[in-house]
């Protein structure tokens, strides 16, 4: 799991736990089946109602986005790259990188510069590598949206398992030794769908989204190196344009 990801679902259910306590009230208080079964399971299927079928073929890896380290390179890292393609496209012409292409792991930067070495239109190039941008953020959106509905799904569920848990007191009325105990199964069933939703769905959904943006990011500085490199600009000033792309506090970072 990422690490700012586990922290912070760390500290929202450590800072929960503590009030409990404070409260005098037990953290295993939670720990009620029915309520999770009803929240998580039903939390889930309502958000994919909203989905089509193709696009609940992808939870298992909008699921990953969410909680695994974005797989985002170091713009230092990218820069040096394009520098070094470009220092050698300029001695010996954009032909000259036809075979350490094919070594390059990167797939948007392999297939931008394969249209460049083909001789594809500058214009078009762009064009091409925007759209493939574009059609990234949309799909990181939708799954952005799925953690979100989940999110806003869970507290009125987690208020219908309160509903079923107050309508089992209603009927145990003549047994008041076991009414506390019933209300309070109820109220677990409302904090578990609150919790849920504000410590983990829309932290999720928050988390792709800004996943998603910085590897638009990423995407976008290559675009900027593969055109440069295929204009035939200098290293130098391939370095310069690249490195003005890139947030000052990054750089700043990359340099420490």
């Amino acid at each position: 799991m990422d690490p700012a990801t586990l922290i912070g679902f760390g500290i929202s259910v450590v800072a929960l736990f503590v009030f409990m306590t404070l409260e005098g009230v037990s953290p295993s208080a939670l720990i009620f089946l029915p309520a999770i079964v009803l929240v998580v399971i039903a939390t889930f299927g309502a958000a994919a109602a909203s989905q089509t079928l193709d696009d609940l073929k992808k939870v298992g890896s909008w699921f990953k986005m969410a909680v695994l380290p974005a797989k985002v390179p170091a713009p230092t890292e990218q820069i040096q790259t394009l520098v070094s393609l470009a220092e050698k496209a300029r001695k010996e012409g954009l032909l000259a990188l036809e075979a350490q292409v094919k070594q390059i792991d990167d797939p948007f930067l392999r297939k931008g510069l394969q249209m460049g070495i083909d001789g594809t239109d500058p214009e078009e190039l762009r064009t091409v590598l925007e759209s493939e941008i574009a059609a990234k953020k949309a799909e990181d959106k939708v799954a952005a949206k799925f953690m979100n509905a989940m999110g806003g799904y869970a507290p009125t569920i987690g208020i219908l398992g309160c509903i079923v848990g107050l309508m089992n007191v209603m009927g145990n009325l003549n047994d008041p030794e076991t009414l506390g105990p019933m209300v309070s199964a109820a109220f677990i069933a409302t904090l578990w769908g609150v919790m849920a939703a504000n410590f983990w769905f829309l932290p999720m959904g928050a988390k792709i989204l800004r996943v998603s943006e910085l590897q638009a990011a990423q995407m976008e500085l290559l675009v900027e190196g593969i055109t440069e490199i295929q204009a035939g600009t200098s290293p130098r000033a391939v370095r310069l344009k690249l490195t003005s792309l890139v947030p000052p506090g990054s750089q700043a970072k990359e340099a420490a």
